[in-house]
């Protein structure tokens, strides 16, 4: 199996319960609060606004922006 470089920020393709590997990498950043998840910890994202979360909370808080501003 091929490693990437460690600290080098993967572009993936979120999808619907599962995820592609656009550019490998080891990590992606939340993208409500800007920490690195590593790819082995990454368990919340949104396939609809193609974003990555660190939690649950931090993917609720974005769910409720994205309604409130008649994105989802």
């Amino acid at each position: 199996m091929l490693r990437a470089p460690d600290g080098r920020p993967a572009r993936l393709r979120y999808l619907p319960g599962s995820y592609q590997v656009l550019e490998p990498g080891d990590h992606v950043r939340c993208a409500v609060t800007g920490v690195a998840i590593p790819l082995a910890q990454l368990r919340y994202w949104s396939h609809e606004l193609q974003e990555a979360y660190v939690d649950a909370e931090a993917a609720h808080r974005r769910w409720r922006e994205a309604r409130a501003k008649g994105l989802l």
